[in-house]
């Protein structure tokens, strides 16, 4: 029997469940600082909480803020501001779930439409889970695009737009109840997003081994502003010594991450100058 990618044989018949199941799996074996793993079918673990949730119930996001705002005392040995532990809690929540769908996308040519009650999160240790339940969108030469549960698109940009509106109808709930939490309109909030999705890929390429290949993805997902992402992925290079070329992008956004470390802003921060850039690049080797 051929296997889809990513999949492997079971003895049993192949769903999109299984299917799922080998991308996330193989997903998560590439990238280190993707806490999140394939849960088992059956109600939550005492203690998770689901994406939905955090939408819908204010005790369920002061939960998840509450317990980042403690792992940053822990860390930096520093209370956080309530927008900062807020902005950070979301954060995490949006490159996790951005980078489940856009990894399965960069890997096997799959969208899956992850419902938010399909993301599971222990907010006391950070870590995430998630259920294949939803099924995915593939490409006609898809070797899984006869399962039952799939929806075949007919090329590679009607596969960028199902994965800009699934991430885009995944997130929407959660930044309409996150917002005055961190403390930013829509316009900013959906900066974050566009953000965490491109570096989320751009993360997965450079562990792979193939950064430039990740960037043009990134670049063709998000190639300008597309609403409700305000703009587009706009890498650029900056030159470095004895020849160096690193890709760089300015994010949208701040993450905030500076309120924690007041000396080390992150490299593609507003804050950051190219000129520091370099310098702190050239010095990394």
């Amino acid at each position: 029997m051929t296997m889809a990618p990513g999949t492997a044989a079971t003895g049993r018949a192949l769903t999109t469940a299984a299917v799922l199941t080998g991308t996330y799996q193989r997903l998560a074996a590439c990238c280190e600082a993707l806490d999140a793993r394939v849960a088992a079918p059956g109600p939550a673990a005492p203690g998770q909480l689901d994406g939905a949730e955090l939408a819908e119930n204010p005790a369920a996001l002061d939960a998840f803020v509450g317990a980042e705002a403690a792992r940053i005392r822990e860390r930096h040995g520093r209370a956080p501001r309530g927008d900062v532990a807020a902005s950070r809690a979301l954060h995490g929540y949006l490159w996790t779930v951005g980078l489940l769908m856009s990894g399965a996308w960069y890997l096997e040519r799959r969208v899956p439409r992850v419902h938010p009650r399909e993301v599971r999160l222990d907010p006391s240790a950070g870590t995430f889970e998630v259920l294949p339940a939803s099924g995915f969108a593939c490409l006609p030469d898809d070797p899984a695009a006869g399962l039952p549960g799939t929806r075949v698109l007919g090329h590679e940009e009607a596969l960028r737009a199902e994965l800009r509106a699934a991430v885009a109808d995944h997130v929407r709930p959660l930044l309409a109840a996150a917002g005055p939490y961190v403390r930013r309109g829509p316009r900013a909030l959906w900066g974050m997003v566009t953000d965490d999705l491109v570096s989320g890929i751009w993360y997965l390429g450079r562990a792979l081994g193939e950064e430039e290949r990740a960037i043009a993805a990134a670049t063709e997902l998000l190639p300008a502003g597309l609403p409700p992402f305000p703009g587009g992925a706009a890498f650029r290079v900056l030159h470095g010594a004895e020849g160096r070329r690193y890709p760089t992008r300015t994010r949208l956004g701040c993450c905030l991450y500076y309120t924690l470390e007041p000396a080390q802003a992150c490299l593609t921060c507003p804050r950051t100058c190219d000129a520091e850039r370099v310098r702190r690049l050239d010095a990394d080797g």
